[in-house]
């Protein structure tokens, strides 16, 4: 019974989330004037994916929210956020808002309350062993920072050559180009990120 309990508890926490998705993706595309396909080309997002997701009848993976947010020029966290400021917040960890990758190698966790009110947003990332996961480029002025806390990441920023991190070390870097985060070993890697944004986005 507990069991099935918290499965019905996880599916309405993914209909609300995609729900939210779907309000605030449409509600963003509407102020900018953009039609869906006009977004389509800017995010190169299918029109008819941006039709289901904004109708709540698909769940985006964490590849197709960064693509729709730079066609957007938003955070990613816009597309997330239900605008609901308060002073302090408690963030219950069987209560975290967790983005995974198609095949679950990928996942993000959101370690920051979902408002349109701050220039840099606090990730914890888990790469299984042996994943690979593309970024596209964020918006321009956009740097992230990253610890890792358990593992191995390797890095690749644009074209140059990978960075080899262990448990302990930390990057600094420019995020308006492709990146790439893979993970060498064989047990999950746990990273921790801080991303920046140039200016408040609108």
């Amino acid at each position: 019974m507990a069991a099935k309990t918290k499965t019905k508890a996880v599916e309405a926490e993914a209909n609300e989330l995609k729900k939210r998705v779907g309000d605030n993706l449409e509600r963003l595309r509407k102020q900018r004037g953009y039609s869906l396909e006009r977004l389509a080309t800017l995010s190169g997002v299918s029109r008819a994916m941006l039709g289901q997701i904004e109708a709540g009848d698909s769940a985006p993976t964490i590849a197709l929210l960064w693509k729709i947010a730079r066609g957007l020029d938003v955070r990613f966290a816009d597309l997330l956020g239900d605008e609901q400021p308060h002073d302090a917040y408690i963030l219950p960890n069987d209560e975290s808002k967790i983005l995974r990758s198609s095949d679950g190698g990928f996942e993000s966790r959101a370690l920051f309350p979902f408002d349109r009110q701050r220039q840099a947003e606090f990730y914890e990332l888990r790469l299984r062993g042996g994943h690979e996961e593309k970024a596209d480029a964020h918006a321009e002025g956009t740097y992230e920072n990253i610890v890792v806390q358990a593992g191995r990441l390797r890095l690749t920023i644009g074209d140059a050559e990978p960075l080899e991190l262990r448990t302990g070390d930390a990057v600094y870097f420019r995020a308006d180009v492709p990146h790439k985060y893979a993970n060498p070993g064989t047990r999950d890697t746990v990273m921790y990120l801080v991303m920046t944004y140039a200016e408040p986005r609108l």
